[in-house]
């Protein structure tokens, strides 16, 4: 079917270029660009079309991954029924001619009209993209089908589908081909998709709901089989049985009572002959049935030696949110606030290992990508955990200085499933790989740090044995973590001495603790000795520069390897530079520039800011590059009867001026002159350690770009201030000049 064509005469010039005429240089030019692009380019693809065209974005690819997808959709909406209690039997057959079929014993798909499309119940479903009895019509209170494209998107990217519904005492059956309902003429047992196809003549009629038969009233359900399309998925696609049987084996786990049978009569290889065929092994058939839900899921899953036992956690909530409700007086969409009910339901052990198994689902569909119910499920635990162990810390010998626990420490060798139950779940993307509904974290969290608490806090003797085995657990792998990462920062930092040539005037850390440790660059030589009597060499490295740096920002890269400043920066940052940058070999956690306050220290702050902008950009955007922020005046109080001399340290004239004035009207008397610092030399250690140095009393100015807004800005600025273009930095200079007076010049 060919839509929004315009048919043109052969001689008009739009006419000929979208029939293929090649350009002349006078149709070329004739051309304008409303003719080049106008409305009769534009196609509206009507119904299932759009999944043909574009079927990657219903099911993810056209491959068996794919095809996978497509099996779910039908599996999935047999388990729904199950799930709402309405069916107990499953079956999943793999037929030889590559075909699938799913039944159930379910209330089976409406078979009478639907109001206001003239089209029965199965057509709909088949063959109307967002629709279906998911939207929150009372059908179902948790599905794992929200979109309602489902099976109509199976039954776009099939070359036959076969649907069988029982209700009301008879059978109901309706034939597809790539999406079209008619008829096909084999309606025996052999089913084959290249049969004699008979579309429904006018669409504007109801098309033919066959009853093929009568039977029991009490006997319900639905059966749907179909083809893949070969048009769409490529030679060689199969369903993929181990897969196959991992996914039902989870349903049954999920669906306590739940019995399905898979039956796969697929030959194992192609047979050659009659002889060979006679040969083939018998269908593979199993069954699945499991009572006891999530925690025998984790039986199952869990390989290692045990821990602790298996550990239910179950509970629940509700969150308030508005959606989009169909009128039915109006039959359109309007605003309504509803409040929704999550049941969260999750099992979980530790064991010896140390890998991590978490599967998790919403509504019984699998999300391998997680999602907020496992970002709460990950909360929850952590805070439990870290209570119960700060409690215990004595029985269990932690140091005060020892770390906190971290996630991974948590989840080493622990295997949980993590299931929540909720209407209307929003997913990310039609392949529900990832829960999107935020309120589900907070829920999810409360219920397992309530539940996990409980259970950590018993007092029955066998658990409380468990669960001293468990935090004892936790705590050696919290030691044997900060353990590898000290002996790897040992490694590094031994190799980085040992191949870079650390520079002599280095005058680094004991401490290998990268959070903790701080490098300073330092102006000048008569800086770096007092600071080094002012530093504390557990954790504060210091590297001084001789004057100004070269500008990297108009210098070659070969001019700044040759230069020794810039250099010896790299050097003891020690992760590269450019591209080839590695933030997580950086050998300390914060780089501090510590100059004097005076115009020639700003400037040199700025070519150091330039050299890391522009060659280890990560650690100003990490937030770990800080310049120093020294006092410019020391006013010294006098003392007077029981109160001792005090000092106070101004950082601007503006500071200076005030503390005066608050001196003065309190009566106080200060030393004449003020102390001006014009360098960090002149200052002595201790008051270098008191107001630059000492975490505990100093301030520092983090340098950061919080967005690409920043980036920009910051790229701009650096071009202007820092660049080879002279002219526009002049222009700045000039633009600027009659807003600095002379006393704000250090001159």
């Amino acid at each position: 079917m060919i839509q929004g064509k315009r048919f043109l005469p052969k001689n008009h010039a739009a006419a000929r270029y979208a029939s293929g005429v090649p350009k002349t240089a006078e149709n070329s030019t004739k051309r304008t660009p409303s003719e080049a692009y106008s409305a009769r380019h534009l196609q509206v693809l009507e119904g299932l079309e759009a999944v043909r065209k574009r079927p990657g974005m219903y099911i993810g690819s056209t491959d068996s991954r794919g095809l996978m997808h497509c099996a779910w959709e039908i599996i999935d909406n047999a388990v729904d029924e199950a799930l709402e209690g309405y069916a107990k039997n499953i079956g999943v057959t793999l037929y030889a001619d590559g075909s699938l079929e799913v039944t159930d014993d379910g209330r089976g798909i409406p078979v009478d009209e639907v109001p206001g499309t003239g089209a029965s119940g199965v057509e709909v479903v088949y063959t109307k993209l967002h629709a279906g009895g998911k939207f929150g019509g009372g059908s179902y209170s948790a599905s794992g089908g929200l979109h309602g494209v489902g099976a109509s998107v199976v039954n776009a990217l099939s070359e036959r589908l076969e649907v069988e519904v029982r209700r009301e005492g008879k059978a109901w059956a309706m034939s597809f081909m790539r999406g079209e309902p008619g008829v096909f003429t084999d309606r025996g047992a052999t089913l084959r998709p290249d049969a004699p196809f008979t579309p429904f003549a006018d669409s504007d009629e109801p098309s033919e709901l066959r009853v093929v038969g009568k039977g029991n009233k009490k006997i319900t359900g639905t059966k749907v089989r179909f083809w893949a399309d070969p048009e769409i998925f490529p030679d060689g696609t199969a369903f993929h049985y181990p897969e196959l049987i991992e996914r039902v084996r989870e349903k049954a786990f999920l669906v306590p009572g739940l019995h399905i049978h898979v039956r796969d009569e697929r030959p194992a290889s192609v047979p050659t002959s009659a002889a060979a065929l006679a040969e083939q092994p018998a269908p593979v058939e199993e069954d699945f049935l499991f009572a006891g839900g999530v925690v025998d899921f984790v039986d199952y899953l869990a390989k290692d030696a045990p821990v602790t036992g298996v550990m239910h956690l179950a509970g629940a909530g509700e969150f308030a949110e508005t959606v989009q409700a169909l009128d039915p007086e109006t039959g359109h969409l309007k605003p309504q606030d509803v409040v929704r009910h999550c049941a969260v339901d999750i099992a979980l052990r530790w064991g010896t290992g140390y890998e991590t198994v978490e599967e998790s689902f919403v509504n019984i569909v699998a999300t391998p990508k997680g999602g907020t119910h496992l970002t709460g499920f990950e909360q929850g635990l952590l805070k439990a955990m870290r209570a119960q162990i700060e409690a215990k810390s004595r029985t269990l010998k932690i140091g005060a200085k020892e770390p906190k626990i971290e996630k991974d420490d948590v989840l080493a060798g622990m295997t949980a499933v993590i299931t929540v139950s909720f209407p209307e779940p929003q997913f990310e993307g039609q392949t529900k790989e990832i829960l999107g509904t935020s309120p589900i974290r907070g829920i999810v969290a409360k219920v397992v740090e309530e539940e996990f608490t409980k259970i950590l806090t018993s007092t029955k003797r066998d658990t409380k044995t468990e669960n001293q085995r468990l935090l004892e657990k936790v705590v050696a792998e919290m030691r044997a973590r900060v353990a590898a990462r000290t002996q790897k920062e040992i490694s590094r930092r031994k190799n980085a001495l040992e191949t870079s040539t650390l520079p002599a005037k280095l005058a680094d850390c004991r401490s290998e603790d990268v959070k903790r440790t701080e490098l300073f660059i330092v102006e000048g030589d008569s800086a770096l000795g007092t600071a080094k009597l002012a530093r504390n060499s557990e954790f504060q490295a210091l590297l001084p520069i001789r004057g100004k740096i070269l500008n990297v920002q108009k210098a070659s890269p070969a001019d700044i390897l040759k230069n020794a400043e810039v250099s010896a920066i790299i050097q003891v940052v020690g992760a590269g530079s450019g591209r080839t940058f590695d933030i997580e070999a950086a050998r300390y956690g914060k780089v501090i520039f510590m100059t004097d306050a005076d115009v020639d220290g700003a400037h040199i702050r700025t070519l150091l800011l330039t050299l890391f902008f522009r060659y280890m950009r990560p650690l100003v955007e990490a937030g770990r590059v800080y310049a120093a922020v020294p006092p410019l005046h020391r006013v010294e109080v006098a003392g007077s009867g029981k109160r001792e001399r005090e000092y106070i340290y101004t950082y601007s004239d503006a500071e200076l001026h005030q503390v005066l004035a608050r001196l003065s009207k309190e009566g106080k008397h200060y030393k004449e002159p003020i102390q001006r610092y014009k360098g960090l030399g002149e200052m002595d250690a201790d008051q270098l350690a008191e107001t630059t140095m000492d975490p505990a009393h100093r301030t520092l100015r983090r340098i950061s770009m919080d967005d690409v807004a920043a980036l920009n800005y910051a790229e701009e600025t650096f071009e202007l201030l820092m660049g080879s273009d002279v002219a526009p930095r002049k222009d700045f200079i000039v633009e600027g000049a009659a807003s600095i007076s002379r006393d704000q010049i250090d001159a």
